[in-house]
Parts: C-alpha cells; structure tokens; sequence
C-alpha cells in the first residue's frame, strides 16, 4: 500500500511541475488539513499507509490547487494571530502581512486601559483583525462591519468559533456607525487601482472578491471618504490603522493632512514596504 511519504512527494511534484510556490510547504499543509496534523505530526506518520478512504478528497483538493484555486479556500480555514479562520469565496483570506498590522495595534493596546473602549474593524471580511484583537483583549469592545452579508456571515462564524463576543454591523464602509464614536477604529479597505487589477496573480484576480479588492479607478477612493468621515466616528485622542498598498504612502499622508490629525505615520511590512498608515487625532 502506497504510503503518506509517496503521496507527500507525488503531490509535492505534481505542484512544482505546475510552478506553485513553495510546492513542498504547500503539500505538507493540504495533507495537514486534510488529516488534521499538524506538520510534527505528518512528519510521524510518514510511513503509514495512505488511508484509502481519503485519497478521493485528496485528489479532489490537488486537483483544485492545480488549477490556481488558493489552499485556504480548498481546506476552508487559515490559521491568523493565534487563531483559526474560516475562509469562503465571500471574503479575503487573510494575509500573513496584516499580522503586523495587528501586532502594532496590540503594543498599543496593551499599554492602555480598555474598560468601556471600543474599536471597530471596518471593512472586516473574515474577521480576523477584530477577532484576534477581541481574543487578545477580552474587556474590549469589538464591533465588526462589512458591506457584503456573505462576508459578514462568514466574520459571525470565525466570533463563535474562537469563543469571543463580538457586534456584526452590515453597511458601507461606516454606515452602519452613524452618530456614534469609537476609541480605535481599523479598517483594510478595498485599495487595489482597476488598472493593477489586470496585473494581479490568476489565484487572486480569479477566486477573491472583487469588491474586497479594487477600491475604484485610483485604488485611493475608500481612503478618501475615510478622511472626510473618520474625524466624526473618533473620541479625542482616538487611534486609526489602515493598511494600504506598497505605493500609497506618500498620496495618504496628502489625504490625511487635516490639522484634525496629529500623527500621521506609513510603516512597512517584512520586506520593507510601504504597508500600514496610523493615524492618531489631538
């Protein structure tokens, strides 16, 4: 009987003939999703027989990655901070670059106290910003808002399923906050030009949302209205992260140059670019 081992290395070759990145990593995780392993634990059970009953969802998921469906979406879920995900169509599957973006809000986060706080995660999708800072600060207010139902949905179900209390709001961009205000507000808006639309990976451009992608025909239209409404939804002293593409740098600190704003700071990701604007008002 064909063991674990075989099919590691038959699908780890199947993925590199196709020029999949990182063939090998990416075989080691739908066979770790698909048995429930962890890679310590694929790695034990190498020798083992290939269960027969498997080896139909398995050729299935292979099937699926070979044609530029992303894994997340094959195996349902991505693990996020700390936490894990459910990932549909509906939403973005989150990006191991916005945990940065979390890890900046929690240093500031820890150094305060949240009793009576509020943030919102605007533009939520999964809602895995929201969650994980939810998870991490148990005494703060977390309120998750999308346009899309479905994506709001699939945010609902990640709040049950890592066990944390969260409020669901449907609604563009802050519309659903009308006449209320928030102590920290976070939001990773549709950013991407219609034009680099064209230019983006076939795994990107043809399985994820759209509209969770392309912010109009500058990809600078959602920060713009975030300018002219934000200033409305902050308590005094009120923090704001949004993340932001590799060359918007320079036309964000143009949109946020309101007085209302008293810091206004891009910081990069991993590999050094342009990544994430932090706001801060007086």
């Amino acid at each position: 009987m064909i063991s674990i081992r075989e099919i590691l290395d038959e699908i780890t070759q199947a993925f590199h003939q196709k020029e999949i990145k990182a063939p090998k990593r990416q075989a080691e995780e739908l066979l770790c999703d698909l048995f429930s392993y962890s890679r310590l634990e694929l790695y034990s059970q190498l020798d083992q027989p290939f269960p027969e009953e498997m080896h139909v969802v398995c050729q299935a998921w292979v099937q699926r990655r070979l044609k530029g469906e992303p894994l997340a979406y094959i195996c349902g879920k991505v693990h996020f901070y700390e936490c894990e995900f459910n990932v549909t169509p509906a939403v973005l599957i989150p990006r191991q670059e916005t945990e940065i973006l979390v890890d900046q809000i929690v240093h500031v986060l820890q150094q305060q106290d949240l009793t009576h706080q509020v943030l919102w995660d605007v533009c939520c999708g999964s809602g895995c910003i929201g969650i994980a800072l939810k998870k991490k600060f148990p005494a703060l207010s977390v309120y998750l808002a999308d346009q899309s139902a479905e994506a709001l949905a699939v945010a609902a179900a990640n709040a049950r399923a890592n066990e944390v209390e969260v409020t669901c709001l449907q609604g563009d961009l802050l519309a659903p906050f009308q006449g209320k205000k928030a102590h920290f507000i976070v939001c990773n808006p549709p950013y991407i030009s219609e034009a680099e639309y064209d230019t983006l990976e076939k795994e990107v451009k043809d399985y994820e949302p759209y509209l969770a992608l392309v912010g109009g025909p500058t990809g600078l239209e959602f920060y713009e209205r975030l300018a002219h409404d934000l200033p409305a939804h902050l308590h005094a002293g009120g923090n704001v992260w949004l993340e932001i593409g590799y060359q918007q740098g320079e036309a964000l600190q143009e949109i946020f140059s309101s007085a209302f704003w008293k810091r206004r700071l891009v910081e990069n990701d991993w590999a050094g670019h342009s990544r994430f604007f932090f706001l801060e008002n007086e």
